[in-house]
């Protein structure tokens, strides 16, 4: 009796599994809800999106796949098909489909089969301006490859690739490419600034970009004066807005104008198993911005990007604040980062607010920083109720965890190369311009190379507050540095470094060090400066003396540090 090898049966089970398990089919589903269990606010249930069972392709409606033929027709006719029925599937095919835009319509689930990529046009006629909001304020901008408006039930499925053709919108820095990309680019068209060191796609695009704030043109007032600049109006490749029920499962994006996927003002979304990728040297190239949104997972993604990586924002100074929505009720967790500007970020446009964010089991691998929390005295807004444990990082060209509230646009990585220094000593009013970061947590974190562990940078005039640092281990070349930080935790932390310097405290206040290890054993190995520093505990551990490895500067009043 002849049998298959038990391997052979097992490879059977697995692949039909992984097909299934790949290319989800929501087109016929019932309501479901995913809850959430162990989360340390009260998380809302999230709904997914419910497609009817119609179905149609791309093909249906005279698509031709080959990177030749415009199917921009092709994907709309699709898309009201199913429309016109109250909604449905639309599967793209394998191949190279090459479109224009894409408008999103409710109860739509795009499936880009195993082999299918989606490539949008270079040709920017295509694409024409529309009101919405880019780095947090309200503009004009291109509008995105694929968007969609006040929409309900949208998913997108499969496991095909989307590429936004971001090459032909994006700047380029000289400095981010080799010698050789360098000649090519070049060679391609385009325009040099006067420093030779950035390529512009178009003289259009250089002109515009000397009078813009963050890529948002200034001083501009009517649609016509933004189309004057048009071809510096780079869009983000998904953007979809003012709507509910979202999914995205399965499908690869790459190649963005700008950011990659920028959900704005959406409730219950749900983004899972989609990897997102942009070249490294791609300026603005974040990976998700996920903005003013609510009732949020993210889970079981892969991000390598050119700049932020997960990202959370709620609009910038004025605009946000008028706005006034926040980026709340969300989980982050098991993802996975390979390379960005940081691996889950909050801020800097933040001016609505962020709170009830949970972040856990998630890797970061080379980031420029892992965890970064940004932000500035123009913003306003209250960051809070933020819970991070089980992180894993390694080798990390800057700051492991860093809270900077003097953002200034820069990265981490070109902010030290410029010399640029970090924070001011002034203190300014307390207005609604005054931002507010309080109530973090921190644990299980690990760190396997870094510049520095933990920065920690508030404002003279509003200090980060609530700060608990727990069960870390940390390998950095620099320990922690903490500034204007109250109410400070730090227990059970073991922390190797090359600086014999391993704790800085410059006007922090009701300050706990226990149960923390160091390798350092120089008598400068915690400094504590600065004269508004109170209620300081420094609490032994092991065999170490604190008060033998402590130096405090003259401006420290007697019996602030208590050991």
């Amino acid at each position: 009796m002849n049998r298959k090898p038990f391997g052979d049966i097992f490879k059977l089970i697995l692949i039909v599994l992984l097909s299934s398990y790949a290319q989800p089919d929501l087109a016929g589903k019932t309501d479901e809800t995913i809850r959430f269990k162990g989360i340390e606010f009260i998380m809302p249930d999230i709904h997914l999106p419910v497609i009817p069972p119609n179905t149609v392709s791309i093909t249906d409606f005279g698509a031709v796949m080959g990177g030749q033929v415009l199917n921009t027709q092709a994907f709309a006719d699709a898309i009201q098909a199913v429309t016109s029925k109250g909604g449905g599937k639309v599967v793209i095919p394998a191949g190279i489909w090459l479109t224009g835009p894409i408008i999103l319509k409710s109860n739509l689930e795009l499936h880009a089969e195993a082999g299918a990529m989606i490539l949008f046009s270079t040709n920017k006629d295509l694409y024409p301006l529309i009101n919405t909001s880019f780095e947090g304020l309200d503009t004009w901008r291109c509008m995105s490859p694929i968007f969609g408006d006040n929409v309900e039930n949208v998913a997108f499925t499969g496991i095909g690739v989307w590429d936004g053709a971001g090459d032909a919108w994006r700047p380029v820095k000289k400095s981010k490419l080799t010698d050789s990309q360098w000649k090519k680019l070049i060679a391609s068209g385009g325009v040099l600034n006067d420093k030779k060191n950035e390529w512009y796609p178009s003289e259009q695009f250089k002109k515009a970009s000397v009078n813009a704030d963050m890529n948002v043109p200034e001083n501009l007032k009517t649609k016509a004066d933004f189309e004057s600049v048009r071809d510096f109006l780079r869009p983000v490749m998904v953007k979809i807005q003012n709507s509910k029920r979202i999914l995205l499962d399965g499908p690869i994006f790459q190649n963005s104008p700008a950011w990659c996927i920028h959900p704005l003002l959406v409730e219950d979304l749900t983004v899972r198993n989609i990897t997102v990728r942009n070249p490294w040297y791609s300026q603005n190239g974040d990976g998700i911005d996920f903005e003013s949104c609510r009732n949020v997972l993210i889970e079981h993604c892969n991000f390598d990007v050119g700049d932020d990586a997960i990202c959370l924002k709620s609009g910038k100074d004025e605009d946000g604040r008028r706005r006034g929505v926040p980026c709340e009720n969300m989980v982050i967790r098991n993802n996975i980062v390979y390379h960005g500007h940081g691996g889950v970020t909050i801020g800097s446009e933040m001016s609505g607010g962020v709170r009830n964010i949970h972040i856990s089991g998630c890797t970061f691998m080379g980031t420029d920083v892992g965890l970064r929390f940004k932000s500035n005295r123009s913003r306003g807004g209250v960051v809070e109720n933020i819970f991070i444990s089980d992180i894993r990082m390694t080798d990390i060209p800057t700051m492991a965890i860093s809270f900077d509230l003097y953002y200034g646009g820069m990265s981490v990585s070109e902010q030290i190369e410029s010399g640029k220094s970090v924070g001011q000593p002034a203190r300014d009013p307390v207005t609604e311009k005054t931002p507010r970061f309080k109530d973090i947590s921190m644990r299980n974190i690990t760190v396997k190379g870094a510049l520095q562990a933990v920065f920690l940078q508030g404002l003279p005039e509003m200090k980060l507050e609530n700060i608990h640092l727990s069960d870390m281990l940390l390998e950095a070349e620099n320990g922690f540095s903490i500034t204007d930080t109250d109410h400070l935790v730090i227990e059970n932390v073991q922390l190797k470094t090359k600086n014999e310097t391993s704790f800085e405290f410059y006007n922090c206040k009701d300050v706990v060090l226990k149960k923390t290890e160091f390798n350092s054993e120089a008598n400068t190995a915690i400094k504590v400066n600065g004269s508004e520093c109170d209620n300081i505990s420094l609490q032994s551990s092991g065999d170490k003396r604190l008060n033998t490895r402590t130096i405090i500067g003259k401006e420290v009043l007697a019996g602030v540090v208590r050991f």
